[in-house]
């Protein structure tokens, strides 16, 4: 299945993409999502995850269709 996943922000720019699709072969969390789009072990302290526009953890599974997206908390000023 496919997993199109989406940047935002700083981490657009440190990534060097604003999107890519990863293909596994069953669910997986957002934290092997995460391993898997990117290769590091651990997610960025204070990382955001949304699936499906709602805030969600790590932990929570990617089924086929959903959209992934990993951002730095947002400030206003």
């Amino acid at each position: 299945m496919n997993i199109t996943i989406t940047y935002f922000s700083s981490l657009r720019e440190s990534l060097g993409r604003g999107e890519q699709t990863i293909t596994v072969d069953q669910p997986i969390s957002a934290l092997d999502a995460w391993v898997v789009a990117t290769g590091e072990t651990e997610l960025p302290a204070h990382l955001l995850i949304a699936i499906n526009h709602e805030y969600k953890d790590a932990q929570t599974l990617i089924n086929e269709g959903d959209e992934l997206a990993f951002f730095p908390p947002v400030t206003g000023g």
